[in-house]
């Protein structure tokens, strides 16, 4: 009874239990034939793990179905397989959890993003389990995605980039960040000894987008930011209103405390990636900061969410999309968007790189890199007004 030739396997019988062949100690490689021209290669693998405390022989067995036969999925492609199973399992690699769960797509993001949580703080957890919440296991507002429950150990890079292709609405650079987020979690998954080796393999296959630019191309003129504070409500219209009035980011923003608005100086005063920075308000931000700070203490945020907690990364990302559609806005107007159209609108009005680069807490490299072309315009547009003879 042979398994490893085609006329071999027609002389077998049909029968729901393979056909094993032995190819070491312990290792056996089988063939389930389900019709004449149909079957399934299955690998079966023993180990002798000592005895017990009382002396009994520990014994670890398991069967792995492999794949269907095909003629690019033959006898030498399944004993390849299941010789990359048997080494995986030789290393502890069983692709089950500490609490038995079979690891899946989703359950890797899941880990993942408690991975996050301890290592790098709520807001990195949260932002991390936003995309995976749009993008794999989906949510009541998100289906979910036909790689969410797949076995990790099934994964190879057509199913990532089939993923990525599915992605809703995103831009190739956020496509790319997205991707990179999901390759994180499976690679944790791998260095935790749940999946196998080939994962990363397969990883390195799926290549990022390039020539992707990083500039901020989406800018947002005077009347579509004010249809989209307008489509707003609640706790999102403040937190919109005020980036379009500072060109702060985000997460100054959301951390900034009622006693950091200085009414009389008409600052704001935020701490963000570049350190502290005292924030040149416009008359428009100053009246929004004072209505908001009326009756509060010193020590309260300045905007917090609908239920008064504290804007968590990413919190904003769906509800800016909704104020952005309900305003018919490009796809793709999230709330950075009103930063890069902020910088926009100053340096198109005539403040200097030095100005917008103190305001925004970037550097004059990466304003000049992003938005040189706008100052060239405009030095272009004062100089052909000068009258030098």
């Amino acid at each position: 009874m042979r398994i490893d030739t085609k006329r071999g396997r027609a002389a077998l019988p049909i029968r729901p239990a393979p056909y094993f062949e032995k190819l070491a100690k312990g290792r056996a490689l089988g063939y389930r034939k389900l019709a004449e021209d149909r079957g399934t290669w299955v690998a079966r693998y023993a180990s002798d793990d000592g005895r017990t405390p009382d002396g009994k022989l520990k014994l670890t067995q398991a069967n792995k179905s492999l794949a269907e036969w095909s003629p690019t999925f033959d006898y030498d492609q399944a004993v390849e397989a299941a010789r990359a199973w048997f080494k995986d399992m030789d290393s502890g690699i069983t692709g089950v959890t500490e609490d038995g769960d079979v690891v899946t797509v989703e359950r890797a993001c899941q880990r993942y993003v408690e991975d996050r949580q301890r290592v790098k703080g709520q807001a990195a957890a949260n932002d991390a389990d936003k995309r995976f919440e749009r993008t794999v296991y989906g949510s009541e507002k998100y289906s979910c995605d036909a790689i969410a429950g797949m076995k990790l150990a099934k994964v190879r890079a057509h199913h990532i980039s089939a993923w990525r292709a599915r992605l809703p609405g995103l831009s190739k650079g956020s496509v790319n960040r997205t991707t990179s987020v999901l390759r994180a979690a499976l690679m944790l998954a791998v260095n935790d000894g749940l999946a196998g080796a080939e994962i990363a393999l397969e990883l390195r296959k799926v290549k990022q987008y390039k020539n992707v630019s990083n500039r901020r191309s989406l800018f947002l003129d005077r009347a579509q930011r004010r249809r989209l504070i307008d489509a707003g409500t609640g706790a999102v219209r403040n937190l919109v209103e005020a980036a379009a009035l500072t060109g702060c980011r985000a997460g100054e923003l959301t951390h900034a405390l009622c006693k950091h608005f200085d009414a009389r100086q008409q600052t704001l005063t935020v701490k963000g990636n570049t350190g502290q920075r005292a924030v040149l308000l416009a008359p428009a931000a100053v009246e929004l900061f004072s209505r908001l700070t009326a009756a509060r203490k010193p020590d309260d945020l300045l905007l917090v969410r609908d239920d008064g907690k504290q804007w968590q990364h990413s919190d904003w990302d769906e509800l800016v999309r909704e104020a952005a559609k309900s305003a018919q806005l490009p796809t793709g107007t999230v709330l950075y968007t009103l930063r890069h159209s902020w910088i926009t609108e100053a340096l198109m009005g005539g403040l200097s790189t030095l100005e917008v680069s103190k305001i925004t807490g970037t550097s004059l490299v990466m304003i000049q890199q992003h938005y040189g072309h706008l100052v060239s315009t405009t030095a272009s547009e004062r100089l052909a007004k000068l009258q030098l003879t």
